[in-house]
């Protein structure tokens, strides 16, 4: 066999890289292991995204090829991927090579991978990796550590505060000008902000105040001041909840920490016992895609869950990639189908969720979504109970049967398809020319994103087939 633990040690460009790759031998990392007639070898890698990491080997000259940002080579996902295979304590499921794989092959260049030339490299070993993981630390060191993390949890916490008065000054500072001269200055007042929110360790307040010039110019005029209002009223919100968190509900006080940029890790997530979790079939409805202020790719996962019995019915991975990885490849495409465990952040109003376990492959599925028999103008009231229960949720997934676009002037609406229609949903402006053949539609079925001001219609189901947001 081409691949040995020898080869392994020599290729491995440090020994913190053979232990990080130690770590993902796990079977539970690795919801696919699979391998061709070839001699390649090809498997996904769970991370703390949403999106496994594809990972991509020639066993003959080990050869690799990761989708990870990581700026070693190999990377941990590839060593381990070395490693399984070397000891041969997985098994791979033969298969036909993927189009991602296939691609590889046809741009691979040279001999495969080499080791290192640099004779000062340290010598790396499997044994010490494994003495890494089962050598005794010292009895005091996980107290030690506890204290350090209190320590800086404290300091995080004051600086937030600080952080937070500052805000109060910013948001006062705005009302006094009035709305009209604050939506006309918004990208200075908003980019100063953010940044002094950034030094006090609240990144999600300051990206939300990042993206707020965008939020207000995608509106039209007439719109923007109210909207203003809006936004500023909730991060003044935001601010008093976060002050009071101790007296809010658990899972209200997870949400507050969250929009103000506590962030819980994948580890932390699946080791917690009263994070909801809901083993169902999947469909994905919707994969949206958008460059953040930070430079970061933002990618959403929509999914509809297709067990009618079950709560919650929706479900979202997020996932960011930094921009300058490339263009991003999302890991499911609209209409896939798959089982799967998930797991859901602790929130008052549980969305958010991350794969603990795939049951079953992924498929593309023709099948019609089987919706509950709601009007768009139940869908509507649903929304309004989901936003009493936080108020800051911002895009909130619809679902609406007996439903119908409309136009008035050029904008586009949804409402229900019976005569005595008394709600109506404006689509977001960037729809307007692909949604326009639904106008001619009698009635339709739809999933959507509703986030109080504008519609994206996601997914419909009309009498001529299947329309998506593509």
């Amino acid at each position: 066999m081409a691949l040995s633990l020898e080869k392994l040690e020599a290729l491995a460009p440090d020994q913190a890289s053979l232990n990080a790759a130690r770590k993902l031998l796990n079977p539970a990392q690795w919801p696919l292991l699979a391998t061709d007639t070839q001699g390649l070898l090809w498997g996904e890698c769970r991370g703390s995204g949403a999106t496994p990491y594809r990972v991509v080997l020639a066993e003959a000259d080990a050869g690799y090829k990761c989708s990870c940002p990581s700026r070693k080579f190999p990377c941990k996902h590839a060593l381990a991927l070395m490693w399984i295979r070397a000891e041969d304590k997985l098994s791979f499921t033969p298969a036909d090579a993927p189009d991602w794989v296939k691609d590889w092959v046809s741009r691979r260049r040279g001999g495969g991978a080499k080791t290192s030339a640099d004779e000062n490299k340290a010598k790396v070993s499997i044994a010490a990796s494994s003495e890494t993981d089962v050598a005794e630390a010292d009895p005091f060191a996980d107290a030690r550590a506890a204290a350090i993390r209190e320590k800086n949890r404290r300091a995080r916490e004051a600086s937030i505060l600080s952080g937070l008065a500052e805000l109060d000054t910013w948001l006062l500072d705005q009302v006094d000008r009035g709305m009209a001269a604050f939506t006309s200055q918004c990208t200075q007042a908003c980019k100063l902000i953010a940044q002094r929110l950034v030094d006090a360790k609240a990144p999600g307040l300051a990206t939300r105040i990042e993206n707020l010039p965008a939020t207000l110019f995608a509106l039209p005029e007439t719109m923007r001041e109210l909207a203003a209002v809006e936004e500023l009223g909730q991060l003044y919100l935001i601010t008093e909840a976060y002050r009071r968190q101790k007296s809010l509900p658990p899972e209200l006080r997870m949400d507050i920490r969250r929009a103000v940029g506590w962030t819980t890790t994948r580890e932390e997530l699946l080791a917690d016992a009263t994070a909801p979790r809901l083993r169902a079939p999947w469909r994905v409805i919707a994969v949206i895609m958008e460059v953040q202020p930070d430079r970061l790719r933002r990618i959403e996962t929509w999914l509809w869950c297709e067990d009618k019995e079950a709560t919650p019915r929706f479900a979202l991975l997020l996932d960011f990639v930094p921009v300058a990885t490339g263009a991003a490849v999302g890991g499911y495409s609209v209409g896939d189908r798959f089982g799967a465990e998930l797991v859901f952040y602790p929130s008052a109003t549980p969305l958010r969720a991350l794969i603990a376990e795939t049951s079953s492959g992924t498929q593309m599925s023709s099948s019609k979504l089987d919706m509950p028999d709601v009007s768009v103008e139940k869908a509507l009231d649903t929304y309004e109970t989901i936003l009493g229960a936080q108020p800051w949720i911002g895009s909130w997934p619809i679902t609406f049967r007996n439903g119908r676009v409309r136009r008035s002037g050029n904008a586009l609406f949804v409402t229900d398809a019976n005569g005595g229609a008394t709600t109506a949903l404006p689509l977001r402006s960037s729809q307007w020319d692909a949604a326009t053949p639904l106008t001619g539609m009698k009635q339709l079925d739809g999933v959507g994103l509703w986030d109080g001001r504008r519609l994206t219609l996601c997914w419909a189901e009309t009498e001529l087939g299947r329309w998506i947001n593509a």
